[in-house]
């Protein structure tokens, strides 16, 4: 469904054989995650954000999933890395858009999951919910606008990170992640400029090896 459509709450009981009393309930706790705005007498809908809003969201993702996997790397277990490790190789392999955009969800949420910050990782988890129809149009528009499969260089180089267990390259990465992603749907006079620069010798490196330029990696 796409973001702003009314959901018709009958429908659903219907459909599933259901009083509206739980279909109300899991409605709300799909509010709590940000997937589903409510009204009053009014209904529900499929949460929807407009640029101005995206574009905070992503600002507050460039800070908080920077932090929230520098807190996750050191307590990554040999299993975890294994398991992203395949993640990434799916990845890959991926023939549509719905199953890259579940497997990229995973994977970025696995990175961040070994995080003691509970309140962190719902902050994280409810904003990704927010900007998922933005992430679907970004991957079709950019990455695989040639078709499926295809490689996205970056998640290689966060695993690389990873498995190094270098906290501050990989946080790096993830700023650089997340700020492609915003200018992939918003301009740069939208988007308000740089924010605070990396370390230069560690940004200039990671730009280099994304293909970016000293300016964009800031």
């Amino acid at each position: 469904m796409r973001p702003g459509t009314r959901i018709r709450q009958e429908l659903l009981a219907a459909h599933f054989g259901a009083s509206r009393i739980p279909v109300r309930e899991a409605l709300k706790q799909l509010e709590n995650e940000g997937l589903v705005v409510m009204a009053p007498n009014r209904g529900a809908w499929i949460a929807d954000v407009n640029s101005e809003e995206s574009i905070e969201i992503y600002k507050i993702r460039e800070a908080v999933e920077p932090l929230a996997i520098g807190e996750s790397v050191p307590n990554l277990t040999d299993e975890d890395i294994e398991t992203l490790d395949r993640i990434v190789r799916e990845l890959e392999q991926v023939t549509t858009l719905e199953e890259y955009i579940q497997l990229d969800r995973e994977f970025h949420l696995r990175t961040y999951s070994r995080a003691r910050m509970p309140q962190l990782l719902a902050m994280v988890e409810r904003f990704w919910n927010s900007t998922q129809h933005f992430r679907r149009q970004f991957v079709s528009e950019t990455y695989a606008k040639d078709g499926f499969p295809f490689s996205d260089p970056q998640h290689v180089l966060i695993m690389d990170a990873i498995r190094a267990r270098d906290v501050e390259a990989a946080q790096v990465l993830v700023r650089l992640h997340i700020r492609r992603h915003a200018r992939g749907h918003s301009s740069k006079r939208e988007w308000g400029g740089p924010t605070a620069p990396c370390k230069p010798c560690r940004a200039t490196a990671c730009a280099s090896r994304l293909g970016l330029s000293r300016e964009k990696c800031q």
